[in-house]
């Protein structure tokens, strides 16, 4: 149902006062998701459920195909200047939602779910949010089945990593891996070919680590923590050592721009999955 909010005070919408507070929504199985196109993937994905929708009028003439004729959650209107008022702070377009966390994927469900893609991210470490985002984004795009962090990375869900991966924190398989690096151990014995993405010495060029990815072989692509790159023991289990050509006096790119790069390399040598 939709219905329309008169005052900041209003009971159905306090939860959206918290929309800063990460661990506050957390500790409630909540998260929250900013800005049209993000909001319309949590609704359209179906990876997680919705709580409510607080929207302005026009997003909500925007989100019409999407919010019309639904009565699984509650959708509040309030104008932009209201809605301002009731967060805290200018809300990108006026458009937020509350989505529901679901109990944590384990590696091996999550690796049944993103085995077809035969290609997927492995990030160690990595905390800050806006790299969590990209990565994601990234991986996205260029068809990774999904991404297995280990403890101590950042949340996908937190509010600002799910803006910058542009919606796909809520549609790309996702789990963390408390045995690490167990889980890396379980995808080689699955035939995984993991390849480690360091600037350490000796590595192998990424086009000639991407073209000995044998056919109909999957690939995993090992990336590390923004300033301390991956552990030796995460290095240990990796199949090969990788690195991206760069010029001379660079130490090293940013963790989700050699996300990208890597990832694209790789498709290139083993295909894209079936659509």
């Amino acid at each position: 149902m939709t219905c329309v909010i008169e005052s900041v005070d209003d009971p159905r919408v306090a939860d959206y006062r918290h929309i800063a507070d990460a661990e506050w929504l957390r500790s409630r199985g909540m998260f929250i998701a900013e800005g049209r196109q993000v909001v319309r993937h949590l609704l359209t994905a179906g990876r997680f459920p919705a709580r409510s929708v607080l929207v302005s009028p026009a997003a909500l003439e925007g989100l019409h195909d999407v919010l019309g004729g639904q009565s699984s959650f509650a959708v509040y209107v309030m104008p932009v200047e209201r809605l301002t008022t009731l967060v805290g702070f200018n809300i990108h377009r006026g458009c937020l939602a509350i989505g529901e966390r679901l109990p944590a994927t384990g590696p091996e469900a999550w690796w049944r779910e993103a085995a077809p893609s035969r290609l997927v991210v492995l990030l160690e470490r990595v905390g800050n949010p806006d790299n969590i985002g990209a990565v994601f984004r990234n991986a996205l795009a260029f068809g990774a089945g999904g991404v297995l962090l280990s403890p101590g990375c950042g949340d996908p869900l937190y509010r600002k990593s799910i803006r910058v991966s542009m919606g796909a924190a809520l549609r790309l398989p996702f789990a963390v891996d408390e045995s690490w690096p167990g889980g890396l151990r379980a995808l080689q014995a699955a035939g995984v070919r993991i390849l480690a993405m360091t600037p350490r010495t000796p590595s192998l060029d990424l086009d000639d680590a991407a073209g000995s990815i044998e056919p109909g072989r999957a690939a995993a692509l090992l990336l590390g923590h923004e300033g301390g790159g991956l552990s030796d023991e995460a290095l240990s289990v990796a199949d090969a050592r990788v690195r991206i050509a760069v010029r001379s006096g660079v130490d090293s790119l940013n963790v989700s721009t050699a996300a990208a790069i890597a990832l694209h390399a790789c498709r290139r040598h083993i295909g894209w999955p079936p659509a």
